[in-house]
């Protein structure tokens, strides 16, 4: 009597798609910061259950982390592109109003994903805190190394200060993005920009 092989079991596929899923936990993440989203928040927004969200992601603070990866490749590309920019205030206005049309895209949720889990971090001896200190500190450090470069090629005066600097504009970025969480206007934060570029532009910067 001849007897049938039994057929290899193959691994079920995925049922959701992980590039999608991984947006609307960025989503989430945006909206309610890193402590304010739950396990039941990411479960419903991406479509998944708790299994399936450990075993293709990991836990919420590596998911976090690549939803971080996501938004700063996506969402603040802007602020490397502004860096190829010709001249110091080039850069500055590109970033200033790279942050205005990020935060009050109306496809976006309101502030920034960095300002909104760095507030929402209260423990600054959490892991997490301190990634997004250090990314902010990276992404500060790139700007100096760019105003560096500016003073080198004469687009800024010899005796600028480039880490003063990029402090500032950075400072500026972070407060325009708790504005707009708190309800500012796109005109109300060009205005901001305006001001900014006038005061930089103070014994500073030429067009």
């Amino acid at each position: 009597m001849e007897t049938k092989k039994p057929h290899s079991v193959q691994g079920r596929p995925r049922a959701f798609d992980i590039d999608e899923a991984l947006e609307q936990a960025l989503q989430i993440f945006w909206r309610k910061g890193y402590l304010g989203t739950s396990l039941t928040d990411l479960t419903a927004a991406m479509g998944i259950n708790r299994p399936s969200l450990y075993a293709t992601f990991g836990n919420k603070e590596t998911l976090f982390r690549k939803a971080l990866d996501r938004y700063r490749d996506r969402q603040t590309a802007y602020l490397r592109e502004a860096l190829s920019e010709p001249t110091a205030r080039r850069v500055i206005e590109r970033m200033m109003l790279g942050v205005v049309d990020l935060v009050t895209n109306p496809c976006n949720p309101s502030g920034c994903l960095y300002a909104q889990s760095m507030l929402s971090s209260v423990d600054p001896d959490h892991p997490l805190h301190q990634e997004l200190a250090e990314r902010r500190i990276s992404g500060e450090a790139a700007i100096r190394d760019r105003f560096e470069r500016a003073v080198s090629e004469g687009d800024l005066p010899s005796d600028a200060d480039p880490a003063a600097l990029a402090s500032f504009i950075v400072t500026v970025n972070f407060g325009m993005s708790v504005q707009a969480a708190s309800g500012a206007s796109r005109a109300e934060l060009l205005e901001v920009v305006q001001t900014a570029l006038r005061a930089c532009s103070i014994d500073l910067l030429q067009k």
